[in-house]
């Protein structure tokens, strides 16, 4: 910090232990002592002890106390840590004092879905809604906003120094067409803490003082390769690699285990079924562009199939398949695999802005597609947020009029999450990841996204009269009618099985059903708000 900041630093005993606590900033009203866990209120000169912090729990986060960045030209030291959790996880608000001279600013770094949120506290003049629903829109200091969370945040641990004595309370969170996170923090029955924030990555803070070994890996990667868990299930080695991870595979027994938060907690986990091998292999590394951005080299760390949940007996499934990918300065996002193509896809940090017949972002217009339930039937690998089998989230899926990029809501209890991206060729994808599997298992049809409205109508009749002859000919003779899921997923897939009873019970086609046109999307599976 520069000097102006170190002139200002004030020391005090702890009142509880004796311990030295210290300040780097006069306008911080709460400190916990790092001997004997005490929170601490400041008033003037004076200390007084108000309860008891639990302990830290180790996630193997890179940043901590002491760190040092620059963010907008100016520096910053990371000097208290907020840990939170709810039904959707636990996660870590960091705060961060910035050299300002006599101009004290509040920030704090969270975690975002696997990625990066960097907010500034900021006066509010009017007040907000006492109950805001999620979903609607708000506008709110002079901006339009999108609801996307509604949760009661329980306070798990904290430490450091803090503008304020940390408690447990609700927080709403806010999303904006521009990229835009914003949080009303609820602690007591005073009036809600407002802050405003952009995502960021981690690269572009200049983070100095991030935990590190003497090889220069960070400390949660040196932790991970140290770490010994037994399978709760089997006993055989869970070998974790990502620091963010909350769930992990069993490779031996396909349990699906849920990973403590501390080391002294207990494993707990869920039998699944032995499934089939993902087409791209766990490990295998690949480079994809997003749309505007230069080529990324993405792993694969988990895979999880999903399907939709059928209004009534007679309706169709679809099933999809997604690929977790992981950059270590880009986070994560998804690889998505339905029979209509493939798709990739992460979250945002921002919502879009509703329009007519759909949305917008970014300056495309997107029509609205499908609306239905999903579903997660079978996981492998690791995943940043606590996913569990039967994990079940409404969905809203867009596309642009060519089909070429694509939109999903996804809402799961008290969040709404949304995700974006691109269409991208099977050969792309084969190209991107090495893979020699025959190129029909990659081949998909990509037509259901396409919206020509000029041919629309005559596309129809003529898909209608197809159905019709394709219906006869199936009843006349013997072959498979499910030959093509046979083909495209083999024998002992779910898509070939379930269209065989469909085709046993009711007769219907490969591409009969209500929701047989859906392309998926993910769930981040509530992996932590902010």
């Amino acid at each position: 910090m520069a000097e102006s900041n170190t002139q200002r630093r004030w020391r005090a005993a702890c009142p509880n232990c004796g311990a030295p606590v210290e300040f780097a900033s006069a306008a911080s009203a709460s400190a916990v002592c790092s001997f004997c866990r005490s929170t601490l209120l400041r008033d003037g000169d004076t200390l007084s002890r108000i309860g008891q912090s639990a302990e830290i729990f180790d996630d193997y986060s890179p940043l901590q106390l002491g760190a040092t960045g620059r963010w907008m030209g100016q520096g910053f030291a990371v000097v208290g840590r907020v840990q939170r959790g709810s039904e959707l996880g636990n996660w870590n608000e960091w705060h961060l004092l910035f050299d300002a001279g006599e101009q004290t600013r509040t920030a704090w770094l969270s975690e975002d879905n696997g990625r990066f949120v960097l907010s500034l506290e900021a006066p509010l003049a009017e007040t907000p809604p006492a109950q805001p629903q999620l979903g609607a829109p708000l506008t709110l200091a002079g901006q339009r906003w999108q609801v996307a969370a509604v949760i009661q945040a329980a306070l798990r641990a904290a430490e450091g120094e803090l503008p304020r004595p940390p408690r447990a309370g609700r927080i709403v969170e806010l999303r904006s067409p521009q990229g835009d996170v914003g949080s009303l923090e609820y602690p007591d029955a005073a009036a809600p803490v407002w802050s405003v924030g952009r995502s960021v990555q981690l690269s572009e803070l200049a983070l100095q003082g991030v935990r590190v070994t003497a090889e220069g890996e960070s400390i949660a990667e040196a932790r991970l390769k140290g770490r010994s868990l037994a399978c709760p299930n089997c006993g055989a080695a869970l070998e974790p690699r990502l620091a963010e991870s909350k769930s992990i595979t069993c490779g031996q027994c396909q349990a699906l285990v849920t990973l403590p938060q501390s080391d002294v907690q207990a494993l707990s986990f869920v039998n699944q079924a032995p499934g089939r091998e993902p087409l791209i292999p766990l490990g295998r590394t690949g480079t994809l562009a997003f749309a505007g951005e230069a080529p990324q080299t993405w792993q694969v760390v988990g895979y999880q199939e999903r399907c939709d949940i059928p209004e009534d007996a007679e309706d169709e499934q679809s099933f999809w398949r997604e690929y977790l990918l992981f950059n270590r300065l880009a986070g994560f996002a998804f690889l998505v695999d339905t029979r209509e193509g493939w798709s990739l896809v992460r979250t945002l940090t921002g919502a879009p802005a509703s329009a007519r017949g759909g949305v917008q972002w970014q300056g495309r217009a997107y029509a609205q597609r499908w609306v239905y339930g999903a579903k997660t039937t079978h996981v492998l690998g690791e995943f940043y947020w606590p996913v569990q089998l039967d994990d079940r989230v409404q969905v809203t899926d867009y596309s642009t009029a060519n089909g070429t990029y694509l939109l999903s809501r996804e809402k799961q209890g008290p969040e709404i999450t949304w995700s974006g991206g691109q269409t991208l060729p099977a050969g792309a994808v084969q190209k991107a990841f090495n893979l020699t599997a025959p190129a029909a298992q990659f081949t998909r049809d990509a037509s259901a996204f396409k919206d020509n409205s000029g041919t629309l109508l005559r596309n129809l009749i003529i898909g209608l009269f197809l159905l019709v002859l394709l219906f006869a000919l199936l009843r006349a003779c013997s072959s498979d009618s499910c030959q093509g899921y046979k083909d495209s997923f083999g024998e002992n897939s779910t898509e070939y099985q379930q269209c065989r009873i469909n085709a046993h019970s009711s007769s219907g086609g490969y591409y009969g059903g209500s929701s047989g046109s859906s392309y998926g999307g993910y769930s981040s599976g509530g992996g932590g708000h902010k």
